[in-house]
């Protein structure tokens, strides 16, 4: 997908442009292209560009660290106000006020959807990322051990810890 210079999306009809997509995007490890539709309209003193997209990427689970496939979808729409950046002497510490947390861009400036189709695919990626919500985790050989009270089964390398554990039972 090529950025898009917004002076240019004025000239589309209905200010509007559709981008189909079907491509896998750069930094974003997929295992099939995304495919969906990104429409980005000319606001006059913004864009609104929404996205419906999928895909499938392999994941790690946080419990058991076994990997499973994760189907991506988003559904989103955002507005991006056009204008020009303001200088700001930046200090160690900014208190920024809930009307001022939006994007911006400058009015003779790009647009790049694939970023911002990335953006919002990792924005939709699961925090605790689980494969199953009944994963239980990593099975502790241990704790199996003292539940079945079987030694035939214990790894050598924990044989001395089994049997100081036996000697503080005892």
């Amino acid at each position: 997908m090529q950025r898009i210079y917004i002076p240019h999306l004025v000239k589309d009809p209905g200010q509007t442009r559709k981008i189909e997509v079907n491509d896998y995007l750069k930094d974003l490890e997929t295992l099939t292209p995304v495919k969906g539709l990104i429409q980005i309209q000319h606001r006059g003193n913004f864009l609104e560009v929404s996205a419906q997209a999928e895909t499938i990427t392999t994941l790690t689970c946080h419990r058991c660290l076994q990997n499973y496939n994760f189907r991506i979808q988003v559904d989103t729409s955002e507005f991006i106000w056009l204008q020009e950046p303001q200088p700001q002497d930046y200090a160690e510490e900014v208190e920024v006020g809930l009307d001022e947390l939006f994007e911006t861009l400058p009015p003779q400036g790009h647009f790049e959807p694939a970023k911002w189709l990335y953006e919002q695919l990792c924005l939709a990626i699961p925090q605790r990322q689980l494969c199953d919500a009944a994963c239980e985790g990593i099975v502790n050989p241990l704790a199996s051990d003292a539940d079945n009270n079987t030694s035939a089964s214990t790894d050598q390398r924990w044989a001395a810890l089994s049997a100081l554990k036996q000697q503080l039972s005892d």
